[in-house]
């Protein structure tokens, strides 16, 4: 796929591993929608990268679909690219103290993580299949975030672990569905990374982490993502993969 000039959205875009993506999409010429519900940090992120900013709940069916005819009339053009990073990872026991785990707090995860990347898909894709194909062949390309927990959950992670398998799971068949039309839908799983979450931990319990990656033994880098984002699009014989990013992480340090 050839980035110049052609347009791109990446959700989850305003910090973490979508804002890097965001920059490294940029940086090769592509014209970023940079989608988040943190509209101040969507717009900082949007200005850098002289790239729009759109706020949206990629979950909700009617605001993703406004919020992709927002970006397409900001753009000037239908997407090519679509890098699903938005997601939530809430830790919580089935059984816990105080009872059974909230339902709803199991359905939020599913909802934003899995079914928001899905509604992304669907309505991106649509787009993209009206598109001319370049000298590739090509019209489109997908890449989703799931994440090792799909493989090697750990208690609490039920909910989280659940909805990145779905994401693993759904990402062959899409591809080979979309495959007719030129659209290739990878999915990267990344290991632990040093995004704002894990950043804010005390360097002793991020050594700690650290202590759970052979090589190079130290968290990941949103760049590092960013830079397999790249090579994804830019490479027409990568489809319907996953592929870990993690240090090849084991989750019982020694």
């Amino acid at each position: 796929m050839l980035l110049k000039d052609q347009a791109a959205i990446v959700t989850g875009g305003a910090s973490g591993l979508g804002a890097a993506t965001a920059r490294k999409l940029a940086s090769q010429g592509a014209k970023v929608a940079v989608f988040d519900l943190n509209a101040k940090l969507a717009a900082e992120v949007a200005a850098e990268i002289n790239g729009v900013s759109v706020v949206c709940d990629v979950s909700d069916a009617a605001g993703a679909e406004a919020g992709v005819a927002e970006a397409v009339k900001a753009l000037g053009q239908q997407p090519r690219v679509l890098v699903n990073c938005a997601g939530i990872g809430v830790a919580k026991r089935v059984v816990g103290r105080d009872g059974p785990m909230a339902l709803a707090d199991f359905e939020k995860v599913i909802k934003v993580n899995l079914i928001g990347s899905f509604n992304m898909l669907r309505l991106v894709t649509n787009g993209m299949t009206k598109l001319e194909p370049q000298a590739t062949g090509e019209r489109g390309v997908v890449i989703n975030t799931a994440s090792v927990a799909a493989y090697d959950g750990q208690i609490g992670q039920s909910a989280y672990s659940a909805s990145k398998g779905g994401i693993v799971g759904m990402t062959l068949p899409i591809a080979r569905e979309l495959a007719q039309f030129g659209i290739r839908v990878l999915t990267i799983a990344p290991g632990l990374f040093l995004t704002p979450l894990l950043a804010n931990l005390p360097q002793e319990a991020q050594d700690s982490l650290a202590a759970a990656i052979p090589f190079p033994r130290r968290l990941g880098h949103a760049d590092e993502f960013a830079a397999l984002a790249l090579h994804m699009v830019e490479n027409p014989y990568l489809n319907g993969e996953v592929v870990r990013l993690d240090g090849s992480l084991r989750m019982a340090p020694k």
